[in-house]
């Protein structure tokens, strides 16, 4: 990592949709702006605006962008966080990027796309060589696992600037559950092909899953009134329910209420909604996508399943369903991992030491090296 300039003191974070509106980005934030004990103020700059609009978020855009040039004028002490994935998301931070450089602005760069090597490979030769110089320029690009890792060392990015840091969710503590005579199967995520839904939708209404008591909820943005109709084709409305996009203080109670945890998704960087899972001790059953299988082992923290398998989803939520011992076996294991390597405080303090470039960066207690 390069050394400092100066000391940093504050820290911006740039997040399309802002804490609220940012999805897991925004939320992941947010945890960080709500932790006690930073060193660091952080405050967040929403470079799209609470959805995409022709006229509000390229105004919400030069707004950042002036922002950002007028804090390099005020002060030599502020590091820009640019969260970035792909799509538009990379379109406007290689606009902030670039305002960055030309004012001598401080940036870091932090990635959390689901498959950032692709979407670069779809694009022309002139945005691959703004995308490099958009890394190449950051004094630290912040990776969610060893596959992007490598995608960014590829750009020309020296190993030295490039660290893994897993994403992380507070600790809602430890609590006995109590054995419920339904199960509750939880999803957390936007409702789309991407996440597994029409699997996890068939996988509910087969025969082996039938058999069974148990209720779901499908919590998540995305069209939410196509796949109630999805629901009710397969006669689950009665089983499942869809409440939309949920805040955080909602998602913390639907966890609390659950048995299982499912995200049967197709890619990933390292999903909040697993790490929600863990951290409430839930029976997790997800797929071996992104850095997933860097960390989470089959059988032991969770049940890993191949993605787009409907058969394998459905006899791991039946087994789970019929065996409370294994729900609460994975469940332990789960909270376990958690608290061993996912907690806020240890993630604040390693983000806070890469931010300020500090030489005396923490033991990396989420062992994300």
């Amino acid at each position: 990592m390069s050394a400092s300039i100066s000391r940093v003191t504050s820290v911006r974070h740039y997040v399309a949709g802002g804490r609220e509106h940012g999805g897991g980005i925004g939320r992941l934030v947010g945890y960080v702006l709500d932790a006690p004990g930073k060193s660091l103020r952080h405050t967040v700059r929403d470079t799209r605006g609470p959805r995409l609009s022709l006229l509000g978020s390229p105004l919400c855009l030069a707004k950042c962008m002036a922002g950002l040039c007028t804090d390099r004028i005020r002060s030599v002490h502020t590091l820009h966080q640019l969260h970035v994935a792909g799509r538009g998301s990379t379109a406007r931070k290689l606009l902030l990027g670039g305002a960055a450089r030309l004012s001598g602005a401080r940036y870091m760069l932090h990635l959390h796309d689901y498959d950032y090597a692709a979407d670069y490979s779809r694009r022309p030769d002139w945005q691959k060589r703004a995308i490099r110089t958009l890394f190449r320029g950051a004094e630290t690009v912040l990776v969610l696992g060893h596959r992007d890792r490598d995608t960014i060392a590829a750009f020309g990015v020296p190993a030295d600037r490039i660290e893994v840091l897993r994403n992380c969710v507070p600790d809602p503590g430890a609590r006995l559950r109590p054995a419920h005579e339904t199960p509750h199967i939880v999803f957390l995520g936007q409702l789309g092909p991407r996440k597994g839904v029409p699997e996890l939708i068939e996988a509910l209404a087969s025969p082996e899953m039938a058999a069974l008591s148990w209720r779901a909820t499908l919590a998540g943005g995305g069209d939410v009134e196509s796949y109630r109709d999805r629901i009710a084709a397969h006669g689950l409305t009665d089983r499942v329910a869809l409440p939309g996009w949920l805040g955080e203080p909602e998602t913390r109670a639907l966890c609390t209420s659950a048995d299982i945890l499912v995200l049967p998704s197709h890619a990933e960087g390292f999903a909040m909604a697993v790490l929600e899972g863990l951290a409430h001790g839930l029976a997790v059953v997800t797929t071996p996508v992104g850095a997933h299988p860097e960390i989470l082992e089959h059988d032991r923290h969770c049940l890993l399943i191949p993605p787009g398998d409907p058969p394998a989803l459905a006899r791991a939520l039946a087994d789970l369903v019929a065996d409370p011992a294994r729900r609460a076996a994975l469940g332990a294991e789960a909270r376990k991992l958690f608290v061993e390597q996912f907690g806020i405080d240890g993630y604040v303090r390693r983000l806070e030491a890469l931010q300020s470039g500090t030489d005396d960066v923490p033991v990396n207690v989420l062992r994300s090296a």
